[in-house]
């Protein structure tokens, strides 16, 4: 094997120098994240021009790229809070943010990459506290759990706005009372919905009652005006009417008139 000549030398140990030091400044930037450039020779972290984007990217060498994710994520926490009357209440709750992404690098240069565990986390334990701690465990059982999840989002935004953190929502996933505590709001929701039950059959049964006292009052009025209106002639003209229509059907019969009682007609018929 030929030996290689020895101007070939130098151009072998340029291009190996020149793929090395290509392999330490590309960077390739996934979807969905973003860099923040460190200069080691320039000030440090870039915080006045947007981050690096998805793709490949050239930096010196002597410079780093601190990849962050920038969609949506969500952080689980399981809080152990008080009620306003200090009973222990275990609180689940799911919360969704993103760093703010044209403040990625003040994010990075005063928060770090731990900005979860040192600003997210303790400003949901916070508010978690503070809200839960107005509410009774009655409260936080039944009706009061919609609220409690605004409130502890309102009040963990307030925290986090102005950290480079972009709070999306918080969601309040299970509220765990002390199991006497449980039990006894649950018979006390079970005896006011009986005792509701209750209530409408009362209400349900005199409704009724009153519509029927309604009814026999209209008929007994009406009945009275009845009477009042018909005289001994009036019922008269109506017996003869009613006797001649019964005197025109074919049936055998013999109508003697003036012989009933009050002087209307007697009919006597074959049977």
């Amino acid at each position: 094997m030929e030996r290689l000549p020895k101007i070939a030398l130098p151009v072998v140990f340029v291009l190996i120098a020149l793929v090395i030091l290509i392999s330490k400044s590309a960077v390739t930037i996934g979807s969905g994240e973003a860099g923040v450039l460190y200069k080691t020779f320039g000030g440090g972290v870039v915080t006045d021009e947007p981050p690096l984007g998805e793709g490949f990217h050239i930096v010196a060498p002597w410079n780093k790229v601190y990849v962050y994710e920038v969609r949506q994520q969500e952080v689980f926490e399981k809080m152990k809070v008080l009620s306003s009357n200090g009973l222990d209440i275990q609180l689940d709750a799911s919360t969704w943010f993103q760093p703010k992404y044209q403040d990625l690098g003040k994010l990075h240069q005063e928060k770090s990459e731990q900005y979860i565990e040192r600003i997210l986390l303790p400003a949901i334990r916070s508010a978690a506290r503070s809200v839960v701690g107005r509410y009774t465990p009655e409260q936080l059982y039944s009706s009061k759990r919609d609220a409690i999840q605004v409130e502890i989002y309102e009040e963990t935004k307030k925290i986090v706005d102005d950290q480079y953190i972009q709070l999306n929502e918080v969601l309040i996933r299970d509220v765990t009372l002390p199991p006497t505590i449980k039990e006894a709001i649950e018979r006390k929701l079970k005896q006011e919905q009986e005792s509701l039950e209750y209530e409408f059959r009362l209400v349900t049964a005199e409704k009724e009652a009153e519509k029927v006292r309604i009814e026999a009052q209209g008929k007994a009025d009406a009945n009275k005006i009845l009477s009042a209106s018909l005289t001994d002639k009036i019922l008269q003209d109506k017996g003869i009417d009613a006797t001649l229509k019964l005197s025109e059907s074919p049936n055998a019969k013999v109508v003697v008139v003036g012989s009933g009682d009050s002087g209307l007609p007697l009919i006597l018929g074959n049977n």
